[in-house]
C-alpha cells in the first residue's frame, strides 16, 4: 500500500482521595473519572492540579468512570498466594520428574532429546500448576440457548481437572451473566430465529466459496448496505470471522514505514493485526490522552528511527468498550487529538455497538459525534446481534480498497446465508424498521438492566471497574484461589460466570466479569445479586472503602484534583 493511496483511503488518570464531609476513605486513592460540561471550573481548598488535565467542553453529557485502587493488604496477600502456587508447582514437578506423582502433561521422548523440542516445558508451568488447578470454571458445555437462563451439561474430574466425564445429567435454568447477550437477540424464538430459517431452507447453511469468486450473494450485499446504513458512512463490508475482521484488515491499511499507537488494553485481535502489519507500534496507557498527544508529538517531531523521515501514516487504534475492565473510551478527545495531529483513527466497536448509545449506534451514538470523524469503524456481531462475523465502515474508496487486497476478504469463505440473515433481522429490529419498538425497548431496559447491576453491587461493598453505562461489569476478585473459588460457588446457586486471572489480567488484578442483558429480568439480577452478595461474605470479597453515595462536589471539571 503506498503513501499516496493510503492518503486517500483515509482522510491521564485523575487520582483522588474519596470525601465524605471532612473523612477520607480508609482505602486510600480512587482513580475516578467524571467529565461534565460546564463553563465553571470547580477546585477544592487543599487539592493540588496534577499534569493529567482533560477538556470537559467535549463531553454532552455526564462521562464517569472509577477505579478503585487494590488494598495493600490485599495486594501483599495476591502476592503472596501466587508465590505459594509456584513454590508448590516446582515441587509438583519434581514430583513428576521422578515418577513419585503421575504427569498428565505432553512431554519429549527420550528418542528425542536430542531434537529441537517441540514442548516447552517451563513455558507451560503456568498452565500445567496453577490454570489447571481451577479449569473447571472454563469451557462448561451447554446444551440450551445461551440466552438469558442456559443449561449446563454436568461434568466430574477425578484427577483434578485433567480431564473430565459427562455425569449425564443437565444443571437447569442457569441465569447466565456471562454471555454477550446485550440485547437478547440469541434465541431460538421470534422473528429472527424464524426469518433464519426460511433463508437457511432457501441458501442453505454455507456458501463454500469466497465473496470475490462464487460466493458473492445477495444477501450479504444487502447486509453491507444496511450497516453502512446503521452507521451512518458511505459503504461497509461485512466479514465472516469478528477476530479476523480486525487481525486481517490492520495490516492491509498499514505497513513499513507506518506508526501505529495503540491502547494497552488494546484486544489480541488488533494487537495480533499490528504485529502482522510491519509497522512500528507504540502503546499508550489505557484511555490516557495525555499519554497519547505525547506519543503523537514525538512522532511528529522526531519521524522514523535514524532516517527521521516523517511517517507515511499514524493510525490510532482504540475500541469502544474494553471488554476486561468496562471502560468507554474518550473518543471526542481521540477525535481532537486526531484531527489536531493530522493521524487517522480505528475503532473497534465489538463490545459497543448495539450495546451503548440512544439509538444503539455504539460509542459514536453514545457520544453524539459525527461518524465521518471516525476514519475506520470496525465491530461484530456476536455480540448485540446474536450472530457472527464482523465489519468494517468507512468511505467508499477505503471498502473497495478492502475488497481487493483484505485477506480475509479476498480468502476467507462468505458468511453463512441464516447468519446474515440473523444480523439483517436484529439490526432492522434496532432500527425501528420492523414496525415495532421492540429494539428501543430493548436498549432501555439494556441501560436500565446495566445502571442497577452496577449501583446495586457498589452498595453491597465490592470493588467494580469501568463506567457507569457499560454493560461490561468487572468484580475485582484478586487473590488467586478465589477465582476458582468464586466460579464454583457462584455454579452452586445456580448462576453461570466467567472469572478470569493472569495472564489476562494484571496479576494482582483478577476478577469475575458480568455481562448485562436487556433478557435479564429483574428477578433474575437480584437474585444474581443475592447469590453475589452471599458469595462474597463467604470468601470475603467485600473490599471497598469507598463512602456511599459520593458528593456531587466530586465531580472534576477541567483540571484533575489530588487531595494532598
Amino acid at each position: 500500500m503506498t503513501e499516496s493511496s493510503a492518503t486517500k483511503l483515509l482522510n491521564g488518570d485523575g487520582c483522588r482521595r474519596t470525601l465524605n464531609g471532612k473523612n477520607a476513605s480508609k482505602n486510600g486513592y480512587v482513580k475516578n473519572h467524571c467529565l461534565f460540561q460546564q463553563s465553571q471550573k470547580y477546585r477544592r481548598s487543599g487539592e493540588k492540579k496534577q499534569n493529567a488535565t482533560h477538556n470537559p467542553s467535549l463531553y454532552k453529557k455526564p462521562f464517569v468512570e472509577s477505579y478503585e485502587e487494590t488494598p495493600l493488604l490485599v495486594a501483599v496477600l495476591t502476592y503472596m498466594g501466587y508465590g505459594i502456587l509456584t513454590v508448590f508447582g516446582y515441587l509438583r514437578d519434581f514430583l513428576r520428574h521422578w515418577n513419585i506423582e503421575k504427569c498428565h502433561v505432553a512431554r519429549e521422548r527420550d528418542e528425542q532429546k536430542d531434537f529441537v523440542p517441540l514442548y516447552q516445558d517451563f513455558e507451560n508451568f503456568y498452565t500445567r500448576n496453577l490454570y489447571m488447578r481451577i479449569r473447571d470454571n472454563w469451557n462448561r458445555p451447554i446444551c440450551s440457548v445461551p440466552g438469558a437462563k442456559v443449561d449446563l451439561v454436568e461434568r466430574v474430574t477425578h484427577n483434578y481437572n485433567w480431564t473430565f466425564e459427562h455425569t449425564g445429567k443437565v444443571v437447569k435454568d442457569v441465569i447466565n451473566m456471562g454471555s454477550y447477550n446485550y440485547l437478547g437477540f440469541a434465541e431460538n424464538t421470534g422473528s429472527c430465529a424464524d426469518a433464519a430459517v426460511e433463508v437457511t431452507q432457501k441458501y442453505g447453511a454455507g456458501v463454500g466459496s469466497t465473496r470475490c469468486e462464487m460466493g458473492n450473494l445477495d444477501i450479504h450485499e444487502e447486509l453491507e448496505e444496511l450497516v453502512a446504513r446503521f452507521l451512518g458512512v458511505e459503504s461497509s463490508m461485512a466479514f465472516g470471522m469478528g477476530f479476523a475482521t480486525n487481525s486481517m484488515n490492520i495490516p492491509a491499511l498499514t505497513g513499513k514505514g507506518c506508526l501505529i499507537l495503540s491502547d494497552e488494553l488494546n484486544h489480541a485481535s488488533l494487537v495480533l493485526g499490528a504485529r502482522l502489519s510491519g509497522s512500528t507500534i507504540r502503546v499508550f496507557k489505557h484511555n490516557n490522552m495525555q499519554s497519547l498527544e505525547k506519543l503523537l508529538r514525538d512522532a511528529i517531531v522526531h519521524g522514523q528511527p535514524r532516517t527521521h523521515r516523517p511517517w507515511k501514516k499514524i493510525l490510532i487504534v482504540v475500541e469502544g468498550i474494553y471488554s476486561m475492565e468496562g471502560s468507554i473510551v474518550r473518543l471526542p478527545e481521540v477525535i481532537a487529538l486526531k484531527k489536531r495531529y493530522k493521524a487517522y483513527l480505528y475503532l473497534d466497536e465489538a463490545h459497543s455497538i448495539g450495546a451503548v448509545g440512544p439509538n444503539g449506534k455504539g460509542v459514536v451514538d453514545y457520544f453524539g459525534l459525527d461518524p465521518k470523524d471516525v476514519d475506520i469503524m470496525m465491530g461484530t456481531f456476536t455480540k448485540s446481534f446474536g450472530a457472527a462475523g464482523g465489519y468494517i465502515g468507512g468511505k467508499k474508496e477505503l471498502i473497495d480498497y478492502l475488497r481487493s487486497h483484505s485477506h480475509s476478504a479476498v480468502y476467507a469463505t462468505s458468511m453463512s446465508p441464516p447468519v446474515a440473515q440473523q444480523i439483517i433481522t436484529s439490526m432492522k429490529i434496532i432500527m425501528g424498521e420492523d414496525g415495532t419498538t421492540l429494539g428501543a425497548d430493548r436498549l432501555r431496559q439494556l441501560s436500565e438492566n446495566t445502571n442497577y447491576f452496577r449501583r446495586r453491587l457498589r452498595e453491597l461493598g465490592f470493588i467494580i471497574y469501568g463506567n457507569d453505562d457499560s454493560p461490561v461489569v468487572p468484580l475485582m476478585l484478586y487473590m488467586p484461589a478465589k477465582i476458582g473459588a468464586f466460579g464454583r460457588e457462584m455454579l452452586k446457586r445456580n448462576i453461570g460466570t466467567v472469572v478470569v486471572g493472569f495472564p489476562a489480567t494484571p496479576i494482582i488484578e483478577s476478577r469475575a466479569r458480568f455481562c448485562v442483558s436487556a433478557a435479564h429480568t429483574r428477578e433474575m439480577l437480584d437474585t444474581a445479586l443475592e447469590a453475589i452478595s452471599e458469595v462474597g461474605d463467604l470468601l470475603q470479597l467485600k473490599y471497598s472503602r469507598r463512602e456511599q453515595p459520593l458528593p456531587s462536589l466530586g465531580w472534576m471539571s477541567e483540571d484533575s484534583l489530588l487531595q494532598d
